[in-house]
C-alpha cells in the first residue's frame, strides 16, 4: 500500500506549488485505498467569458493526472458565483453579469474540457443548484465563521483599502460561497490556482465548521500569458485560447518570449524537461516551433500539428500568404460613388478589428497592410477591388469581395 500512495504522491505533487496538507493527502489516499472508494476531486470554474485558455489547462491536467488515477472528478461550474465575481487578483470590481450572459458564455465548457478529461467519467455541477437556495439566515451563519480582519488580508482586498478603492460587501461574500461549494460536494482535495489560495482555505475553514473533513488543496502555478508579463486571461488580451484553430494556437505560441519556454513546455506538455532544455539551449526557434506543434497535437491533431507549422513557416519564413483566408463582402452602401472606402471604417464595420480605437491602434503602429503595402494614415480611403488582400497584425488575413 506504501508504495501505491508514493507513486500516487509523486504524480499528484508534478507541477504543484504547495499542497496544504500533504499528511491529511496521505491519510485521504490510505483510506481511499483501503475501502476501495475513490476521492472527490474539485474543480470550479466561473464562466464569465466563453474562452477556456491554456491557463485554465494547468489545473484542468492535474484534474487528469486524479481522473488516471482513479479518482472522480467533479468540475463545477459557478453559475451562480459568475453574478458575484470573483474578486482574486483585481483591483476593481468585476461587473455583476446577467444569466443570459453566463448562459451563453457555459455554451461550449463541456467541449472545451472533453479535450482534456474523460468527459465520460467527470461529473459536472452547476452551484446555482445550491447556493440560489440559501436563505438570508443561512448566509448570516455562514458570514459569522470570518472576520472582516481575515478577510482584508487578502492581497488585493488590502491593496483595494489602501488605495481607497471601493470594495463592496457582496465581494466579501465570494470566498464563503466558494467555500460552501466544497461543503455541499464534501470535495476531499479541491484544485486551484496559487492566486486561489485565500478562496480555497476558505473551502476548508468551512467545511471543519460545519463538522465534516476538511479538503486538502493542491495549488497550481499561474501560466504567464503571451506578453511575458501578467497572468494568462482575456481581460489583459495575453491569453490563447483552446477553442481556436491550429494555426492560430501554433502562432500564437510561437509568439511567447523565450524564457516562458520551459514553464509552457512543463505546465502544457508531457514532454521530459532534459528533453525540452537541450533543444532550448541548442536552437531555441526549433525549441518553440516544437512545443507548439505538441501543445496544438493535445487540442487536435498530429496532422493539424503540422499542417499549421507548414502555413506557420509559408507565412513567416518565405513571407507567403496563407492557402486558405477567409473572405469579407464589402456590402454597396459601404462604398461612395467613386468606389472608394476609409480604411478604418472597413475594418471596423466588417469586424476584422473589435472596435474602431484597436483598428486606429493597429493603423498608425503600421500594423496594416493592403496587397503588401503598408497602411498608416487611418482616413485614408481606398478603392476597392475583388481579391484585395488586408492583413492585420502578424497573423489575420482576408480576403475582399465586393457583394
Amino acid at each position: 500500500m506504501e508504495k501505491d500512495i508514493e507513486k500516487q504522491i509523486e504524480i499528484i505533487k508534478r507541477n504543484t506549488v504547495e499542497i496544504i496538507e500533504e499528511n491529511e493527502l496521505r491519510e485521504k489516499l490510505k483510506k481511499s485505498i483501503e475501502n476501495n472508494i475513490p476521492l472527490k476531486i474539485k474543480y470550479g470554474i466561473d464562466p464569465t467569458s466563453p474562452e477556456i485558455h491554456l491557463g485554465h489547462t494547468v489545473p484542468i491536467r492535474k484534474l487528469k493526472d486524479f481522473q488516471d488515477l482513479g479518482h472522480k472528478v467533479i468540475f463545477l461550474i459557478g453559475d451562480f458565483t459568475a453574478r458575484i465575481g470573483d474578486p482574486t487578483g483585481r483591483k476593481e470590481t468585476r461587473p455583476m453579469l446577467s444569466v443570459e450572459e453566463i448562459k451563453e458564455n457555459l455554451s461550449t465548457y463541456k467541449e472545451q474540457v472533453s479535450k482534456l478529461l474523460d468527459i465520460d467519467k467527470t461529473e459536472f455541477v452547476y452551484n446555482s443548484q445550491w447556493l440560489s437556495k440559501l436563505n438570508l439566515e443561512e448566509i448570516i451563519k455562514l458570514s459569522s465563521i470570518f472576520t472582516i480582519a481575515q478577510i482584508l488580508e487578502r492581497e488585493d482586498f488590502t491593496e483595494r483599502y489602501k488605495e481607497k478603492k471601493p470594495i463592496f460587501l457582496h465581494e466579501f461574500l465570494y470566498p464563503l460561497l466558494q467555500g460552501y461549494d466544497s461543503y455541499v460536494l464534501n470535495a476531499d482535495i479541491e484544485v486551484g490556482a496559487t492566486e486561489q489560495k485565500f478562496n480555497l482555505l476558505a473551502g476548508r475553514t468551512i467545511q471543519s465548521y460545519l463538522g465534516q473533513e476538511k479538503q486538502v488543496v493542491v495549488m497550481m502555478p499561474i501560466l504567464v500569458g503571451t506578453d511575458g508579463r501578467l497572468k494568462m486571461s482575456k481581460s489583459y488580451k495575453n491569453h490563447i485560447p483552446i477553442n481556436t484553430t491550429p494555426f492560430d494556437m501554433f502562432g500564437k505560441i510561437m509568439s511567447i518570449p523565450d524564457n516562458l519556454m520551459e514553464d509552457y513546455f512543463s505546465l502544457l506538455t508531457d514532454v521530459k524537461a532534459d528533453i525540452y532544455k537541450d533543444m532550448i539551449k541548442e536552437n531555441p526557434r526549433d525549441a518553440k516551433a516544437f512545443l507548439a506543434k505538441e501543445v496544438v497535437k493535445i487540442f487536435f491533431s498530429e496532422k493539424n500539428a503540422i499542417e499549421a507549422e507548414k502555413e506557420f513557416n509559408k507565412i513567416f519564413r518565405e513571407k507567403d500568404i496563407p492557402t486558405e483566408i477567409p473572405e469579407i463582402e464589402i456590402k454597396e452602401e459601404m462604398i461612395n460613388l467613386n468606389g472608394e472606402i476609409e480604411i478604418l471604417e472597413l475594418i471596423s464595420k466588417t469586424n476584422m478589428v473589435s472596435s474602431k480605437s484597436e483598428g486606429r491602434r493597429l493603423i498608425t503602429q503600421n500594423a496594416v497592410k493592403i496587397d503588401g503595402e503598408v497602411i498608416s494614415n487611418p482616413f485614408m480611403r481606398i478603392k476597392l477591388k475583388d481579391g484585395m488582400i488586408i492583413k492585420i497584425g502578424k497573423r489575420k488575413f482576408f480576403k475582399l469581395k465586393k457583394k
